[in-house]
């Protein structure tokens, strides 16, 4: 691994490429994995108080042969989704199943179904080698990864790539993901990395930020108009973040709900008027496990109506069980609530006559589509969102940055250091980073520690 390092730092990219080029590929490489010896270690424990530490390990494993339409990175930087966090408790399920049926489908896709599973849907890094049928990357150029693995043979998916019936989330539903020194992944899943980025800065967006992309700005998610006001669950978190700033940037009005004063302090920091503490407003949604108090619904929609003198248009919904009840009644006549994830359970309710009667819209969205996160990464390198990168870790402290996601202790993405030996490594173009501004790129950071600056984020 220190080979590549050195290859990388050999000059410019072409040098760089011929470099990496004449290096042997290391046959074994560390990564973040869980094992299948473990799946059941949690039996009899909720979710919530299940520890990641207990499954999740830093490892030697050994490098997979690559695919003809893939290529093999060398990652400098990757990052936390809650996927991450699903993957290290084995809940709602474990991931094995979802290699298992991989492995049935091809010969490459046999590969995947081992005892160990390198975790880890984003990456930031250098490509080592590509597939023979691969043409639009070559050994050297630094890239990012999109978290969709899309099936090229399912017709549905010309149409829209997340509606093929193969679609997978990387390094959830594969092997070989983001957490590792190396990692594995299709070629229709790889874009140029932002070149004023840092490893970790550049890591940290593909999937929240082309999934928040898609759920507002897109044909196929909520449509979002100038105007509109928007309510964002979960505002300071990875991906409310990034919905935070396609909705400024697109002039909507956000009413964003944060789950701490010290969340609430942060979103002002950054300029934001409309926000809800729900920790100070204490809503309960649920009077017990099994039933929902419609007198709390009304209570949070009389709230928000209170910031901005009417309902929301959009309500961008990815907690699930705990807040759909009150999403769907919150949305305005005819609006829209789009929904991902589910952090706090699957198994939703509301109540139907207020989506019926009053004309709205329930629209599922899911990461992205390939067009869809470039796109999406585009407006990253153009400044026009930025990352809201706000802690980095070591991959020896993966379990650590885990449960930071999993307990809700953290704000904006972590960051995990895979091949990086430490922060700001990567910038290519300096110049381009001081046109944008280091008090743009750094905002989200600069307002969790309590320095942000109200013109930040858009």
């Amino acid at each position: 691994m220190q080979q590549i390092m050195d290859a990388l730092e050999s000059g410019a990219a072409g040098a760089a490429g011929a470099a990496l080029a004449e290096l042997e590929i290391p046959t074994r490489y560390r990564a973040a994995v869980v094992r299948r010896g473990d799946v059941g270690i949690f039996d009899g424990v909720n979710s919530e108080d299940r520890d990641p530490a207990r499954s999740l390990r830093v490892e030697e494993v050994p490098t997979p042969a690559l695919a003809p339409d893939e290529v093999l990175i060398a990652v400098m930087a990757s990052s936390i989704n809650y996927n991450t966090v699903w993957s290290s408790i084995f809940a709602p399920m474990p991931t094995f199943p979802f290699l298992a049926r991989l492995g049935r489908e091809t010969e490459w896709g046999a590969r995947h179904d081992l005892d160990h599973h390198v975790i880890g849907s984003d990456a930031a890094g250098v490509v080592l080698r590509t597939g023979s049928l691969v043409h639009s990357h070559r050994v050297g150029d630094r890239v990012v990864v999109h978290g969709a693995y899309a099936d090229a043979q399912d017709p549905e998916g010309h149409d829209d790539g997340m509606l093929g019936a193969n679609l997978r989330a990387w390094g959830y539903e594969t092997n070989f993901g983001g957490l590792g020194e190396l990692a594995v992944a299709k070629a229709s899943q790889v874009m140029p990395k932002p070149a004023h980025l840092s490893w970790e800065e550049a890591a940290v967006n593909g999937v929240c930020n082309s999934t928040a992309y898609r759920m507002l700005v897109s044909e196929r998610g909520a449509r979002m108009k100038q105007g509109d006001i928007v309510l964002i669950w979960g505002a300071t978190g990875g991906l409310g973040s990034y919905a935070l700033q396609y909705v400024r940037r697109a002039g909507g009005i956000p009413v964003c709900v944060a789950s701490s004063p010290a969340k609430v302090e942060m979103l002002r920091a950054m300029g934001v008027e409309a926000v809800i503490d729900r920790s100070a407003a204490d809503y309960r949604f649920w009077s017990d496990p099994h039933t929902q108090d419609p007198k709390e619904w009304r209570r949070f929609g009389k709230d928000v109506r209170a910031l901005v003198g009417d309902d929301p248009h959009i309500v961008f919904e990815h907690p699930g069980r705990e807040t759909m009840g009150a999403s769907v009644y919150v949305a305005r006549r005819g609006g829209t609530v789009v929904t991902c994830a589910a952090t706090t359970g699957h198994m939703i309710e509301y109540d139907q006559r207020h989506l019926w009667m009053k004309l709205k819209t329930i629209k599922a969205s899911h990461i992205a589509n390939f067009a869809e996160a470039m796109r999406a990464n585009d407006l990253i390198a153009q400044g026009a969102i930025q990352p809201t990168l706000t802690e980095t870790y070591a991959l020896d402290d993966i379990a650590a940055a885990t449960t930071r996601v999993h307990r809700n202790e953290h704000t904006g993405k972590i960051a995990v250091r895979c091949l990086a030996p430490h922060e700001g490594l990567g910038i290519e173009e300096p110049e381009r980073r001081r046109e944008i501004g280091e008090d743009q790129i750094s905002a989200f950071r600069r307002a969790s520690s309590g320095v942000g600056s109200a013109t930040a984020l858009g």
